[in-house]
């Protein structure tokens, strides 16, 4: 078993290009950028914040991930 590392991203720190009222499809789509890009990655809305999940070993391809789009 692999460390996991958890992200938070707030709903009210979203770039302006995502869809706030969405946040189910926000989700979706990071997770999916990530996974495209060989990130074993759960993304998924909860409450007040996306919630991303990943191998700890795989942080730094989700960082540069991440950094495309604005995220962090």
């Amino acid at each position: 078993m692999s460390a996991i590392t958890t992200i938070r991203i707030y709903h009210d720190t979203l770039p302006a290009h995502f869809d706030r009222s969405r946040p189910d499809a926000v989700a979706e789509a990071i997770q999916t950028a990530l996974r495209e890009d060989g990130v074993a990655a759960q993304a998924s809305d909860v409450f007040s914040h996306l919630k991303i999940e990943l191998p700890t070993n795989q942080l730094v391809e989700a960082s540069r991930v991440l950094a495309e789009l604005h995220l962090i």
